[in-house]
Parts: structure tokens; C-alpha cells; sequence
């Protein structure tokens, strides 16, 4: 066991006090991102779903026309139920083919 007396200078120190800088400038970055749900429901955007699914929002207009997708129109915004999505997305699932 050492006798070495720690301090706000040791690299030790300094290197737990970086650590923690970037923890929590990685859970600042988590929770500001993070999306209130309501009744444990969270919903997403025309824009966020499309950045998501990676697919133009025209794609996603035409998905609401075809009855593909289901949404809400709410005042001039449409928003999408996460699990929704997700239903869509496991119901369009194929296994690889061989």
C-alpha cells in the first residue's frame, strides 16, 4: 500500500474529473434529445421519422395516402406513434432468402 497523498493535481485526479465531464456532457446530450411521451407513448415528427427511416417525407405522405402508416393529424402537424412504427417495420420483415 502507498503513502502517496492524493490531490486536486494528481493526474489520477484529473483524469476521473475529464471522465466525468464527459458523462455528463454525454447524458446532457441524451436527456435534451429525449422526447416526452404521453400515456408512456412517444411520437414522432414527419421530419424525425423520415431522418430515421432514412426516406424522403414525401415517401412518408405517400405511405399515409396508401393507409401504409398510420398517423395523427393534429391542428397542421402530423405525428406518428412510435409502436406504429414499429409494427411497420415488423411486419415488413423478410427473412434472407437462399
Amino acid at each position: 500500500m502507498s503513502s502517496e497523498l492524493i490531490t486536486e493535481k494528481s493526474e489520477r485526479v484529473k483524469s476521473f474529473f475529464l471522465s466525468m465531464d464527459r458523462i455528463s456532457l454525454a447524458l446532457e446530450r441524451m436527456f435534451s434529445s429525449r422526447k416526452p411521451t404521453l400515456s408512456g407513448e412517444s411520437f414522432y415528427t414527419d421530419e424525425e421519422l423520415s431522418k430515421k427511416l432514412k426516406i424522403s417525407r414525401r415517401s412518408l405522405q405517400d405511405y399515409r395516402n396508401e393507409g401504409r402508416i398510420p398517423y395523427i393529424k393534429l391542428g397542421g402537424k402530423i405525428l406518428y406513434r412510435s409502436s406504429d412504427v414499429e409494427k411497420l417495420l415488423e411486419d415488413g420483415y423478410r427473412d434472407k432468402f437462399r
